[in-house]
């Protein structure tokens, strides 16, 4: 007999890749805790890539009557590409992301859903964090540059457990590796955002080690979160800013090279300082004339873009309505 349909107000996205903990291990904990929440739900697997295997898990739960969503990807695209195929395909009202392997107790998932009654995203903080010296080291260093770059103080963005309200998946866009910033990208758009101290699951245990590339590539995301947090609609303060450092400091060794030559008679023939001077002229032009650039496109596409969240709407009172017509309708639109 099958089970009659049910309205959904959360949907668990939880993105499978290379890593991933015991599908029937996992897939019990969560359900665990949505129980908790006593709100219809669903759990959608996104598989990054072909995984048979987890593939065949998850429809075997399926057929017992559990409420989880497949979702397979053609190939590997990446955690946030995963997310956004997740969110396209979610029916609740609220959007929880868990990772594909143990990071949070159960009982942390209801702990972020309550969250959201004062907020529009709460980010979990595995707290107490487990750990060694240069792990905790390595943590500690990463979220101090994120706060140098940024502005924005957290302090567990590889936690992947977070809780959010369906507009900020509307508005807030991921792809690349930028599901480790969401939280950012989401205060950046307006929207409330709070950290969640939950408890951190016993089996949330990382026995590899990163390669030094991985370290250079989450150098390379911080910068872009910065470039698209601070200079996303103001590219001239950027490229400009190091384009006029650039073209003044081969300003300045030019005109020192010039008075030498004709204050002191020093030859300019083979000397590097003048093939440097005047690299770093150009150089410096060509980047400020690719901020100008920019707030070209920029002003072009101003009337697109939209980066702000309006908290509420008042309507004055219209006097030739009916009488049972509300006086202030309060209307929220995407609260920030």
């Amino acid at each position: 007999m099958s089970e009659r349909p049910f309205s959904v107000e959360v949907s668990a996205v939880v993105p499978v890749g290379t890593r991933h903990a015991d599908i029937h291990e996992l897939f019990r904990d969560y359900k665990a805790g949505l129980e908790q929440l006593g709100r219809p739900y669903e759990i959608i697997f996104v598989l990054d890539g072909r995984k048979a295997e987890v593939a065949a898990v998850l429809d075997e739960l399926r057929l017992h009557g559990e409420r989880v969503v497949i979702v397979t990807l053609t190939k590997s695209f990446g955690e946030a590409t995963a997310l956004m195929a997740g969110f396209e395909r979610a029916r609740g009202a609220v959007l929880i992301t868990l990772p594909a392997y143990h990071q949070i107790e159960s009982g942390g998932i209801a702990q972020l859903v309550e969250a959201l009654a004062t907020s529009d995203v709460a980010i979990a903080r595995r707290w107490p964090r487990a750990g060694g010296p240069l792990e905790s080291l390595r943590r500690t260093l990463f979220h101090r540059a994120v706060r140098l770059m940024t502005g924005f103080a957290f302090n567990d963005l590889g936690c992947g457990a977070r809780a959010m309200k369906r507009r900020v998946v509307d508005e807030v866009f991921l792809y690349g590796d930028q599901h480790r910033f969401m939280a950012v990208l989401a205060h950046r758009q307006g929207f409330r955002v709070t950290e969640v101290r939950v408890r951190q699951s016993p089996k949330d245990r990382f026995e590899g080690h990163y390669r030094a590339r991985e370290y250079a590539h989450r150098a390379l995301d911080v910068m872009t979160v910065l470039f698209l947090v601070r200079f996303t609609k103001k590219p001239l303060r950027f490229f400009g800013m190091i384009g006029l450092f650039l073209a003044g400091l081969g300003t300045l060794l030019l005109l020192a090279l010039l008075i030498a030559r004709i204050g002191f008679d020093h030859p300019l023939a083979d000397r590097p300082a003048l093939l440097l001077s005047s690299l770093l002229l150009v150089l410096g032009l060509q980047l400020f004339a690719l901020g100008l650039l920019g707030e070209l496109i920029i002003f072009t596409h101003a009337r697109d873009i939209k980066d702000y969240q309006v908290e509420s709407v008042i309507h004055f009172a219209d006097r030739n309505s009916e009488p049972s017509t509300p006086a202030v309708p309060r209307d929220q639109i995407a609260a920030g």
